[in-house]
């Protein structure tokens, strides 16, 4: 198949261009989609068709196009009914933003060079919270704009380029891209993946659950976040699993404030968890991030951890409790980033990024107006 986009013909049928937040008639229609014999996909100009060309020819792919090449998948025992599909090249980093000191290489020199055991909890000057501000509504508005992307039929390689186009329009870099080799934008978990799942040309599928976590960087900070999204028809007990995964993040914040200790926050998540039948994860944690992509403090999310240190006003970090339907043990699939649930039961996850006060908390990273959280309703 071609990497350029082709010339659009004349449609005689009246649609709306298939373009996000166009909204305008469409008088045009892919050719290919009409040779494939495949539902006709309507543009309303060839600027929109060309812009939209990347994510739309994914739709061209047959099913063996889309199976992944890698043999070490074909050694492994899956604990679940999810496969990986092909991964596509990484793409280049956007244009005309600042890079993290990883995303030529791939190595992260300032966390390699810090002792984040030794080093103390950063304190944000009010200048540094301000951007801090600043860039989580972008990261805001990038995982919106994903998360209403997250429908049957869309594959999260879809969702990636989304992710990195609207990171590229904010002036910002996508802090996952390169990130100890990581190949994406952003990270996309379904089901039974925990975390770091890679985003493929797998189409998402009714009944599927998908966590897509974003994160941005912007002059020389970095904000974290991410939401779990309900995909076609759910059934009640994965409702349930994504809605008590979201209380466990809502019931740890409302502790929040100065001299509030940090392994406290575990407890609670793991409490309510608990009652609902749930389980923990216990190898990933929330994290501070700032300057650092992941830095102080550690943020264990069950019971009885060790983590160190008191919340200060000033402390921005995540937290980001994953919660599975059986065990709470995971293994890493040969790509050695997605992690899956040891029984290949579901998990979910939700994250913000949070600044301590000088009485509580601000959730950096908080829903606005336009948010999609299906979940709830």
């Amino acid at each position: 198949m071609s990497t350029e986009a082709e010339t659009p013909a004349t449609t005689s049928i009246e649609e709306v261009c298939l373009t996000p937040n166009c909204g305008k008639k469409a008088s045009l229609h892919c050719p290919v989609c009409e040779k494939l014999n495949l539902p006709v996909a309507n543009f309303c100009s060839q600027e929109c068709f060309k812009s939209y060309w990347p994510i739309h020819k994914i739709k061209h792919l047959t099913k063996e196009e889309r199976q992944t090449s890698n043999d070490a998948f074909k050694r492994i025992k899956f604990t679940g009914k999810l496969r990986p599909s092909k991964v596509t090249p990484r793409r280049a980093p956007p244009s005309g933003v600042t890079l993290p000191d990883y995303a030529l290489d791939g190595f992260p020199h300032s966390e390699r060079a810090a002792d984040k055991r030794k080093m103390p909890i950063p304190i944000h000057t009010k200048e540094e919270i301000e951007i801090m501000r600043e860039l989580s509504i972008k990261g805001r508005e990038v995982l919106d704009i994903a998360g209403r992307a997250a429908k049957v039929g869309v594959t999260t390689e879809e969702i990636d380029i989304i992710v990195h186009n609207a990171c590229a329009e904010r002036g910002c870099y996508p802090s996952p891209l390169n990130y100890l080799g990581f190949p994406k934008a952003c990270c996309t978990s379904i089901n039974e993946v925990i975390c770091h799942g890679i985003p493929d040309l797998r189409p998402l599928e009714d009944g599927d659950i998908v966590n897509i976590d974003v994160s941005l960087y912007w002059k020389g900070f970095h904000c974290d976040l991410n939401e779990t999204y309900l995909v076609g028809n759910v059934n009640e007990s994965g409702k349930k699993l994504v809605r008590v995964t979201w209380e466990c993040l809502e019931k740890a914040m409302a502790i929040i404030k100065p001299g509030v200790m940090y392994r406290e926050l575990g407890d609670i998540i793991q409490k309510h968890a608990h009652a609902n039948g749930f389980s923990v994860v216990k190898n990933y944690c929330g994290h501070g991030v700032g300057k650092l992509f992941h830095g102080p403090p550690t943020i264990p999310h069950y019971a009885r951890n060790k983590a160190v240190g008191a919340m200060k006003a000033g402390h921005i970090f995540t937290i980001e409790p994953m919660i599975n339907e059986g065990t709470w043990e995971d293994e890493l699939w040969p790509d050695e980033w997605t992690a899956v649930t040891a029984d290949g039961k579901r998990s979910a996850q939700f994250e913000h990024t949070i600044l301590v006060t000088d009485t509580g908390y601000e959730v950096l990273s908080a829903r606005r107006d336009g948010s999609k959280y299906d979940f709830l309703e």
